[in-house]
């Protein structure tokens, strides 16, 4: 599992992470897991609803973006907020996601705010010896 940490000297309306895993697969689920951190405290929504989709992209940064655009998309369409994710990448920037959440309940889950959207301001993925990290800013 990988690890995040919000960059609170961010833009007002914006929130900001930076994002590290050992994986791709692990960087872009944490990076999924931030983004829904930011709306609710995701250790309190269980993973009951299955999700699938797939993405493409021309490079890494804009396939983490697809993918994050994605899940807010899900988010405002079907209404589910997502905790838990089984992703697989290709050489060839594709990607493929099979994730589990539930529907958003305000009586259950602490709604904090809502994450309009991805940005590419600043949007960057790094390989390090230790891994991969990302850093990442989304619009409320």
């Amino acid at each position: 599992m990988g690890e995040f940490k919000v960059v609170e000297e961010g833009a007002f309306g914006d929130f900001e992470f930076e994002a590290k895993a050992d994986t791709l697969e692990k960087l872009f689920e944490t990076c999924g897991l931030a983004t829904f951190e930011a709306m609710t405290d995701v250790s309190r929504v269980e993973a009951i609803v299955e999700i699938h989709f797939d993405v493409s992209a021309e490079s890494l940064e804009e396939l983490l973006y697809a993918f994050l655009a994605e899940l807010i998309y899900v988010k405002d369409v079907d209404s589910v907020f997502i905790s838990k994710y089984d992703i697989s990448l290709q050489e060839n920037y594709d990607l493929s996601c099979k994730a589990w959440g539930e529907i958003i309940d305000s009586e259950k889950h602490n709604l904090r705010t809502d994450v309009k959207a991805v940005t590419y301001h600043k949007l960057e993925i790094k390989k390090s010896n230790g891994g991969y990290s990302a850093h990442v800013i989304l619009d409320l």
